[in-house]
């Protein structure tokens, strides 16, 4: 027996009248609810206004469980600081309470960056949305980074900015060792804008840019007096390297040059004072946590160079007055030797010692 459905037998947005609306609406509902479903199938990622509206906004836009509420500048301006590379491999990961991608593992990795960026800007930042995944590359080199942004200025010493390789133009910059140097670029400094301009550049990657500047024949890798030769570590900053959870940057600065440094430099006097014959070179090492990125200042350091006769020298390196996580003393090596250096890195409460190798031919 068919039965027979009468208005009044249904809703009153199913009524005669509003029926015809009422299917139209669904049928757009549905239709559109089909073209998301589609859209996400063939792999197009949402903006990141709609993940944060639709995930992140449960905890951010309230603070829940400590998460940074979204506007407050004080609470994002220390984490953008990190750089955008840094914010979403936490995000992904899972930091403190946060799970890993947010609690929802079906979120891209493109889709947590661009949310990422969408809350840094809405809290004071100024980032630009990544736009494909080529864009979350891991941690740029400082080759990378100077020739997409430093080289508007620093090629041809605009405003007065120290120029790529001009030695003597960046050990004046590096008087207070090279933390102190990156954390005036990462705060901006005279006439040059916080980071550089380029805002979602990581601390690392800024200290690297440093690094490849005053150094850029051997941050090339080319066939020259400072460059690593064939057989090297393959990284485009051979004076880099990440070991043990420790970023490691090694320098030269022949000791010379430290006399060109104002009187009354703490360089001038560290280590027992510069050696006055020829030939010697200061080196400095810095280290910082490779997570945190906060300097390590409770290490010992010893750096051992070893000729291709094998004979070596290890000489102890000490606390550098100025800036955090940086180590030096100096060493006189033979002109034109190619070296293989080696770095070991003790730690209180380590249980193994740190070691990395660098290959460097002095000038």
């Amino acid at each position: 027996m068919t039965k027979t459905t009468r208005d009044e037998d249904l809703p009153r947005c199913f009524s005669r009248g509003n029926r015809s609306k009422t299917y139209l609406s669904l049928a757009l509902t549905l239709a559109f609810a089909l073209t998301l479903a589609s859209t996400r199938a063939q792999g197009v990622d949402r903006s990141g206004r709609e993940v944060v509206d639709e995930v992140c906004a449960s905890c951010h836009e309230t603070g829940a469980e400590g998460a940074p509420k979204i506007g407050d500048r004080q609470a994002w301006s220390g984490r953008a600081s990190q750089g955008l590379s840094s914010l979403t491999r936490h995000a992904l990961e899972g930091v403190r309470r946060m799970p890993a991608h947010g609690g929802r593992s079906d979120l891209s990795d493109l889709e947590i960056a661009r949310a990422v960026t969408d809350m840094v800007n809405r809290s004071g930042g100024n980032w630009a949305e990544p736009a494909s995944p080529e864009d979350l590359a891991t941690e740029r080199s400082g080759e990378q980074v100077v020739s997409a942004q430093c080289v508007k200025c620093h090629r041809e010493g605009v405003g007065g900015a120290p120029k790529i390789g001009d030695r003597e133009a960046w050990v004046q910059r590096m008087k207070k060792g090279l933390g102190a140097l990156a954390h005036s670029a990462i705060h901006g400094h005279g006439g040059m804008p916080r980071r550089g301009g380029q805002a979602n550049l990581t601390d690392a990657e800024v200290r690297s840019a440093i690094v490849y500047m005053f150094n850029p024949a051997g941050a090339l890798a080319k066939t020259s007096s400072s460059a690593v030769q064939p057989g090297a570590d393959a990284d485009t900053d051979p004076l880099h390297k990440s070991v043990g959870g420790i970023e490691i940057y090694l320098g030269f600065i022949p000791a010379q040059m430290l006399y060109a440094l104002p009187k009354g430099s703490p360089e001038r006097t560290m280590h027992g004072g510069i050696p006055k014959d020829p030939g010697n070179y200061h080196v400095n090492v810095s280290l910082y946590d490779t997570k945190s990125r906060a300097p390590i200042d409770d290490a010992q350091v010893r750096i051992q160079l070893k000729d291709p006769g094998l004979n070596f020298t290890t000489t102890q390196l000490e606390r550098m007055a100025v800036g955090g996580g940086s180590y030096g003393n100096y060493t006189k090596p033979q002109p034109g030797t190619l070296y293989v250096i080696t770095l070991r890195i003790e730690r209180p409460g380590a249980t193994q010692t740190a070691e990395a190798k660098f290959n460097y031919r002095f000038e």
